[in-house]
């Protein structure tokens, strides 16, 4: 390009292009205080920056750090590459790449060093989703493979049913074709739900519709199975603004979970499944579910909620605790998890009121 043929472009200098990168640059002298920073630097940490430690605005501590390629530059007159974890002003942490590279004297001493500073977030974060997708896709490959040959064998009862003009027939195949359809969008839905970051769509909705709702999803699958499903919930609770999909993935979860730990635990004549709706306190309301099968050891409770861990061996994927995990997180909630070995699990989770719970005490309205 010919910048003097260009009118618009005669005028630009070399610090106007070096405040327009979309990285952060500075120059540090061997103490690595900062000699210059660009305006995208000072955007985000200020315009004082100047003679102070890089350590200090990046990391707000007042000690160097343990690996730092611009001290590295200045040992060895080379260039170097690391990863860091920088604090931005508003409090936000975020994973950058750091390039330093020396600038010379005259004599060839190192006078000082240049750092550039790209963000790696983003990248990172779908490196992450990638990952996530190619290992739940791997270890539920055999599980879809399952369901789509129950797929298969539903269709071909309701298609000899047809044949037979047998309806009786014909409505039992349905019922497994629905069956298996309900499965792999369960799974579905879980590997949408870890792969990618979703930011909840919140709505004012009823608390206790939601548990409602979904749990008469199950009633049909409790049954069938044996096993007691008990809704209790508390009709006070108020609505409040959430993401209906996210919180109904979270019951789907647990809920699913209790009656699979009830359906493999044969000890037991009898088994029941509670899913609650109540306070947790006059600030806090609570989803509640709660089965009577065999509970966890220590071990198992402990990890949970790691990726792809399962307590059902080879038959789980872990992605169930995983999703409920991260809708928990996103409503800004907490779980608890109260097991007994041979008793049974109550996964217990919480989320604030919008406002206080009014109470009533001796007649008169708190």
């Amino acid at each position: 390009m010919n910048f003097t043929e260009n009118n618009h472009l005669v005028d630009l200098t070399f610090k106007s292009i070096i405040d327009a990168l979309p990285c952060y640059l500075m120059v540090q002298d061997p103490d690595f205080n900062i000699l210059f920073a660009n305006q995208t630097f000072q955007n985000d940490f200020g315009q004082d920056v100047a003679g102070k430690p890089c350590y200090t605005v990046l990391k707000g501590t007042q000690h160097q750090c343990v690996i730092c390629p611009v001290r590295d530059t200045f040992n060895d007159k080379n260039a170097h590459v690391s990863e860091e974890t920088i604090h931005l002003s508003d409090g936000t942490i975020v994973e950058m790449i750091a390039y330093s590279a020396p600038l010379f004297d005259v004599r060839g001493e190192v006078m000082a060093s240049i750092k550039l500073l790209a963000n790696v977030e983003k990248v990172k974060t779908m490196h992450k989703e990638l990952v996530t997708l190619g290992q739940s896709i791997a270890l539920l490959s055999h599980d879809i493979k399952n369901i789509l040959e129950g797929l298969q064998g539903g269709m071909y009862v309701v298609d000899e049913g047809i044949k037979d003009k047998d309806t009786e027939l014909s409505v039992q195949g349905w019922d497994i074709v629905k069956r298996n359809i309900t499965e792999i969008t369960r799974i579905t839905q879980n590997i949408l739900y870890s792969a990618k970051e979703r930011k909840p769509v919140l709505q004012k909705s009823s608390p206790v519709e939601i548990a409602q709702q979904t749990g008469q999803l199950f009633a049909e699958k409790a049954q069938s199975s044996g096993i007691q499903l008990l809704l209790q919930l508390n009709p006070d609770i108020p609505s409040l603004k959430m993401d209906v999909s996210g919180i109904s993935r979270m019951l789907t979860n647990l809920i699913w979970n209790a009656l699979q730990a009830c359906q493999k635990n044969v000890q037991k004549s009898k088994h029941i499944v509670f899913v609650r709706v109540d306070y947790y306190d006059n600030y806090h309301f609570m989803f509640e579910v709660e089965d009577n099968a065999d509970g966890m050891h220590k071990d198992i409770r402990e990890n949970l909620f790691k990726e792809f861990f399962s307590s059902k061996g080879d038959t789980g994927t872990g992605l169930g605790l995983m999703v409920v995990e991260k809708i928990v997180k996103n409503h800004k909630g907490k779980i608890e998890i109260l097991t007994k070995p041979d008793q049974g699990s109550l996964f217990r989770v919480i989320f604030r009121l919008e406002h206080k719970r009014q109470t009533i005490t001796n007649n008169k309205q708190e």
